[in-house]
């Protein structure tokens, strides 16, 4: 059942992996995500994918009564599994419309563990904030420190004088899936 002081037009972008990685945590912070933003009555928008990361988070928005917005380019659907059975489901030509229907139809962003596709999808979003075309939250969740290395990039990036200091404040690091909750509770209020 949706918390009752939910706004339900707030929507939460996910990108994460289309595979589970090698730590159960990952599997585990995945699932409780999905939970969380179907418990608060936000709506879930993601990959549309039904595998890794991706498909786990659908999963537990829908066992826990959530709406889940899918976007899938053609040429992945058959690779990451597209899951029909969402409350909206898209389909794109490209990669790049794909993060563009996400990015625009949702209020926050939420980055899992993944690969070379989530990390594709945290720069867009964060090249867009950082040259003002947006203010929306990004949030990395850093399970067992797996963003560590990208922290410690964006702070070289900021040493080396490539970005201003603000660059770091455009991402907000959270340890797990309660702390995500948290914060988003706090951006939602």
């Amino acid at each position: 059942m949706p918390h009752p002081a939910a706004n339900p037009a707030h929507s939460v972008c996910v990108f994460c992996g289309s595979r589970t990685g090698n730590r159960p945590a990952y599997l585990r912070a995945a699932h409780e995500t999905g939970a969380i933003l179907a418990q608060h009555g936000w709506q879930l928008v993601y990959g549309a994918g039904d595998v890794g990361l991706m498909g786990e988070v659908a999963r537990a928005a829908q066992e826990a009564g959530g709406r889940t917005f899918g976007v899938i380019p053609e040429h992945l659907f058959s690779r990451e599994v597209g899951k029909r059975d969402l409350s909206t489901f898209v389909v794109t030509q490209t990669m790049h419309e794909r993060k563009k229907v996400m990015f625009m139809n949702c209020d926050a962003i939420v980055v899992l563990p993944g690969g070379a596709g989530s990390l594709d999808e945290f720069f867009e979003v964060l090249t867009w904030r950082q040259i003002g075309l947006h203010e929306k939250p990004i949030f990395l969740v850093n399970v067992e420190g797996y963003w560590d290395p990208l922290l410690a990039v964006i702070e070289r990036i900021i040493a080396e004088g490539f970005a201003a200091p603000s660059l770091r404040d455009f991402t907000i690091a959270v340890p797990d899936a309660a702390a995500l909750q948290k914060a988003l509770e706090e951006t939602f209020a």
